[in-house]
Order: C-alpha cells, then structure tokens, then sequence
C-alpha cells in the first residue's frame, strides 16, 4: 500500500504556531480563550487530566486518526512529532481498548512532546499520573489496542466534537481542552491576553466590592 493512499499517509509539511504565541497562550486560562472566541472551539466536556503533576499545555497540533482500538498510527506519529507539539489523536471516542499507556507516555516525554490528546480511552494510571506532560482522554480501560492499521497522521480530523487540522493551537488546563485554527490563533490571543486584565480588575472590583452589577438589571428588563 503507498504512502499516500488514504489509510496510510502521513503528511509532515505544514505551517505550526510561532513559539512566542504559544508561550502566551499557555499563560491564560481557556476558559478567557473560549469566552474570546465564542465558545466555538472548545472539547466536549468529560475529558481528563490523567497526569497529575503536568497541570497543562499550549503548542501547535500533530494529528492522528486511527481505527478504533488501534493504535499504531498513534505510535508512529509519537516517533515523527517535534519537541513542543501536541499529539491529537481521533480514537473515534470508543474506549473499549487503550490507545495509549505509560510507556508510549514515558516515550512521548523523553521526545518532548508537550502534551497528548486521545479520543478515546487510556490505560496505566498509575504510570501516568506522574508524568511529565498532560495526557487528556475520555476514559481508561485495562484492555490494550490492536497494531495493524488503518490510520493517518497530520491530516484533518474530528475529535472532541471540533474539526483540527495539524499546526492547529492547542490549549489546557483543568478546565479542559480548546483548540484555535492556526490562522485565527494570533487574534484571538490577543485579545484572550486583554480580557485576562480585564478579568483581574473584576477580581480587584470584588474585592473591593465596587463591581458595576447594572448589567443584570438591564438584560432581565430586555427579555421578551
């Protein structure tokens, strides 16, 4: 089967987020990037932190797709990814087998890759609990993967209920998971980094308690 056939392809030429975007970006919350940006590009809710020690991340995406329960793709796209990357992998949400456990999390750290994403389910806890980067995921399962393909690496996938395509920004943090197009990422963070100060002086306001409430008020007297 060729290199480029569909179900076997791997695509490494493509544009990632400037590392000066994306040390800001690992500086604001998500839940500021997702109110910036509509709240369009934000995972669905229920996926997990499964390292307590890395509390979360911001690079440029790598993305996986995989058959379900397979994870050999995953395994070659942790073999590709460069330092500071994301590895996104669509496991079509199924978790009856493990994607990923502690060695291939062991083996992604030791390459620098900055944080994992798996649609899907994990194994290994306890390995991963300790480890050094984020791995994201909706469920853990005992039961391993099969290695015999289908899959691709660095094409556009779905995975959290959002359409990412490689070099895609990538953000975390115990909130969960938000993902900005590449070429939207430097407005939108721009303008998260300015409603973070905004943010901080509600938070002084509070305090203080001179936060102007007047909106609430207004929008009740709106409603039709």
């Amino acid at each position: 089967m060729p290199a480029s056939q569909i179900g076997n392809r791997i695509n490494t030429a493509f544009d990632r987020v400037a590392q000066s975007l994306v040390t800001t970006a690992k500086n604001l919350p998500v839940a500021v990037i997702g109110d910036i940006s509509h709240r369009l590009f934000s995972f669905h809710g229920g996926f997990q932190n499964y390292s307590k020690k890395a509390r979360g991340f911001a690079g440029s995406a790598l993305t996986v797709r995989v058959r379900p329960g397979d994870n050999l793709f995953l395994h070659k796209a942790l073999d590709i990814a460069q330092a500071g990357d994301i590895v996104v992998c669509n496991g079509g949400g199924a978790i009856d087998n493990a994607l990923l456990g502690e060695m291939m999390g062991r083996y992604a750290a030791s390459r620098g890759i900055a944080g994992i994403v798996i649609d899907g389910a994990i194994r290994d806890q306890d390995g991963l609990r300790d480890l050094d980067i984020p791995v994201y995921a909706r469920a853990v399962t005992p039961n391993g993967p099969w290695k015999s393909g289908p899959g691709e690496v660095g094409y556009p996938i779905a995975a959290g209920g959002l359409s990412i395509a490689s070099g895609d920004l990538v953000v975390a943090d115990d909130d969960g998971i938000i993902v900005i197009p590449r070429v939207e990422a430097q407005d939108i963070i721009e303008k998260a980094k300015a409603h973070a100060e905004v943010e901080k002086q509600w938070a002084q306001q509070i305090s203080t308690r001179t936060w102007p409430r007047g909106w609430v008020d207004k929008a009740i007297s709106e409603i039709k």
